[in-house]
């Protein structure tokens, strides 16, 4: 996906997940949690999966959100 696509899923999926997990964060961590949210978890589906690629947006945004997620249950897991 192009740069400024990736920064738009990533902000939206940051965001989605910071409502779902009940966080408080500013615009750009949204947008850092769900770019690196997306990458961290695309990378773990390719290795499990072997050759996973999101084939769209709505997949990408999709996996986005859940690794989103997954960084926000992880850093309150660290924290406490």
């Amino acid at each position: 996906m192009g740069w400024i696509i990736t920064i738009i899923l990533g902000g939206l999926a940051g965001w989605i997940a910071e409502k779902i997990m009940g966080a408080d964060h500013g615009l750009l961590t949204n947008i850092i949690l769900g770019i690196v949210g997306a990458a961290v978890l695309n990378f773990i589906l390719s290795v499990l999966f072997g050759a996973y690629e999101p084939s769209n947006w709505i997949a990408y945004l999709i996996v986005a959100i859940i690794g989103a997620c997954g960084l926000i249950a992880a850093w309150r897991a660290v924290k406490s």
